[in-house]
């Protein structure tokens, strides 16, 4: 049985993984941590979290970039793995999640849905492929209209995953009505749009000459993210100090 501290338990993804975890008989919550504590958890809640003793596998953290720190500070202290979901994280904060890694494993993603980072894997092999062959590339993400940032955090890591695996030799271009000329070869355009309730979906467009192949992934609920948070947990516990990310859980599975 794998126990699980929840960070953030009573947002709205903490709420979700709550009760994933309720309905998985492989784990169990040992405690959440929030900033607020109403009562209706059935487990412990503490709204400090250098005030949480309960014995745990593994933390999985969904909470606000604020609250990174001390989550970090926490599972070193206690030598406890940790999922980071949270997003918006600033680069001296990411330096200090690559720091705790030599302390205590470290599992953090730009996207937790299991598809989306299947969908890594396969891009790097498809643009490996297609973009010495000449296709163009082009990322068209939508979210719902409360979402502040443009372009999503995972529209860019699917950028970064084509990019990396060519050579990093292409640049991002976010907004074209400024230009008139030609597409350059060596680019990827990038686009948002927001409106309504979309949770989240990204189109990854290979065009080529009289061909066109595009890769989709479109998340339906916030579930997706949980499932993925958890089955990060499982594949985090007992594991020694390191830097992880979702495609080793995938792997993992293999």
């Amino acid at each position: 049985m794998i126990r699980i501290i929840m960070n953030g338990c009573n947002g709205k993804m903490g709420q979700v993984i709550s009760g994933m975890v309720a309905e998985d008989p492989d784990t169990e919550m040992a405690a959440g941590i929030d900033v607020r504590d109403d009562g209706h958890n059935p487990y412990p809640v503490f709204t400090d979290i250098n005030a949480c003793d309960a014995e745990a596998d593994c933390l999985i953290d969904f909470s606000t970039a604020s609250a990174v720190d001390g989550v970090l500070d926490y599972c070193v202290a206690h030598t406890l793995p940790c999922v980071l979901c949270t997003t918006g994280l600033s680069e001296a904060q990411l330096a200090k999640a690559k720091e705790a890694s030599s302390k205590v494993a470290v599992l953090r993603s730009a996207n937790m849905s299991l598809g989306i980072n299947m969908l890594f894997k396969i891009l790097k092999e498809a643009s490996g492929v297609l973009l010495p062959a000449g296709f163009d590339v082009e990322i068209l993400e939508k979210h719902h209209n409360l979402k502040l940032d443009a372009p999503s955090g995972t529209a860019l890591a699917l950028a970064d995953a084509i990019n990396e695996e060519n050579g990093n030799e292409y640049d991002y271009v976010y907004d074209r009505s400024a230009r008139r000329e030609k597409r350059p070869k060596k680019e990827i355009g990038i686009s948002a749009v927001r409106g309504g309730t979309i949770v989240g979906e990204h189109d990854v467009i290979f065009a080529g000459t009289d061909e066109v192949i595009t890769f989709s992934h479109a998340a339906h609920s916030k579930a997706v993210f949980g499932k993925g948070a958890v089955q990060a947990a499982k594949f985090l516990a007992g594991k020694g100090p390191g830097l992880y990310d979702m495609g080793n859980v995938i792997d993992a599975s293999l």
